[in-house]
C-alpha cells in the first residue's frame, strides 16, 4: 500500500469520525429533535452516490469513508424515528 492510499484511508476515518459525536449525544440524550430529517436523508442519498462512484472506481478510502458516514446516518435516523 502506498501512502497517498495511507492518507487517504486516514482521511476516510477523519471524515467517517465526524459523524460519531453526533451520534453519541443523540444516544445518551435519547432525543433527536433538533436534528433535520432533510439533512440526514441527503446525506444518505449522497452516500449512495458516493458509494456508486467509488466502486466503480474501486477507491477503498472513498467506499471506507461512505460506509461509516453511510452507517452514522442510518444510526441517527433510526434515533430520529425512534426517540421522536
Amino acid at each position: 500500500m502506498e501512502t497517498i492510499d495511507l492518507i487517504g484511508l486516514f482521511g476516510a476515518f477523519l471524515s467517517g469520525f465526524t459523524f460519531f459525536p453526533q451520534v453519541y449525544r443523540t444516544w445518551k440524550l435519547k432525543s433527536a429533535r433538533d436534528l433535520s430529517l432533510s439533512m440526514i436523508l441527503i446525506i444518505l442519498l449522497s452516500n449512495v452516490v458516493w458509494l456508486t462512484y467509488a466502486f466503480n472506481k474501486q477507491d477503498i478510502a472513498i467506499i471506507a469513508a461512505n460506509f461509516f458516514v453511510g452507517g452514522c446516518a442510518i444510526t441517527i435516523l433510526y434515533f430520529k424515528i425512534k426517540f421522536k
